[in-house]
């Protein structure tokens, strides 16, 4: 299993691609996973992605299988922490220049990498973000929320008939494969509790609230914002009100599918980010 040391925490990562060795010429596509999930459902977009980019898949730390150690370094789970990491990544694999492709949580995590580090970026791709109003009760009940779900969490679930199905229900307006629910639900499971909790603090926040919206509008390369028309954990209409900020800002709205466009319908999907990259002049 590739791990690479980012600041104290070995980080799980891996390349899909079709070129062998060192010389190949096609640019890289890196890819962020959201919250509670890894790098595992992004391997069938990145492997339809292939014939023109070399994808770099990685688990943010915390997550997936870039596990803490015993003893972990005093980092914080602020998102700008997270988009430190990726820059370190980047540097230590030498790569000078990627698209990037986020979804979620990781597509924030994305926004704030884009801005911090405008040189490394050629275009982005940011799935199921966007911007929301801040309500207090409505924050503090999910946190508690959050906070029993992070908490209650047990291995025994997965041997739970239709558990996975269950899981899903909500992120999901149509089916996607039984082996991507399951992964989910698993690497959910995995989760370290600190980091877990630790993003849905900074990730769902006054001032993430008050932050995104300006990091939206600085956004200096093309980027694309996709919403699921029927996602019911980011609304397409943030990602809508996001797309407004800046000029460089694309938006699409992919009908009938929720929180996991690219799993619910991958052709869709796959068609909306090839068109954007042709006006881009990524493919060629």
């Amino acid at each position: 299993m590739p791990l690479i040391n980012i600041r104290g925490v070995n980080h799980y990562y891996e390349w899909v691609s079709q070129s062998s060795g060192d010389n190949s010429s096609k640019p890289v596509m890196v890819f962020i996973h959201g919250w509670g999930g890894s790098a595992r459902y992004w391997l069938s977009t990145a492997s339809a992605l292939t014939p023109n980019f070399d994808c770099l898949l990685y688990d943010l730390r915390g997550f997936g299988r870039s596990s803490l150690p015993e003893n972990p370094p005093n980092l914080s789970y602020e998102l700008e922490e997270y988009a430190e990491d990726l820059a370190i990544l980047l540097n230590k694999l030498n790569i000078d220049k990627i698209l990037l492709h986020a979804h979620s949580m990781g597509a924030s995590v994305g926004a704030l990498f884009v801005n911090r580090y405008p040189n490394y970026v050629r275009q982005a791709i940011l799935t199921c973000n966007g911007i929301f109003e801040y309500d207090p009760k409505a924050f503090a009940a999910f946190h508690k929320f959050g906070g029993y779900v992070v908490k209650f969490r047990y291995n025994w679930f997965l041997k739970i008939p239709l558990a996975d199905r269950m899981f899903m229900a909500r992120f999901l307006s149509r089916p996607i494969n039984s082996s991507d629910r399951r992964a989910f639900l698993e690497d959910f499971l995995l989760a370290d509790y600190e980091s877990a909790l630790g993003t849905i603090y900074t990730s769902v926040s006054k001032q993430a609230v008050e932050n995104m919206p300006r990091e939206f509008a600085n956004i200096s390369v093309p980027t694309l914002l996709i919403s699921g028309e029927k996602d019911r954990i980011i609304p397409a209409a943030m990602g809508k009100e996001a797309a407004k900020l800046s000029d460089q800002l694309s938006y699409v709205e992919i009908s009938n599918t929720g929180h996991f466009p690219m799993l619910e319908d991958p052709s869709s999907y796959l068609r909306t980010v090839k068109e954007f990259l042709q006006v881009n002049s990524v493919l060629v």
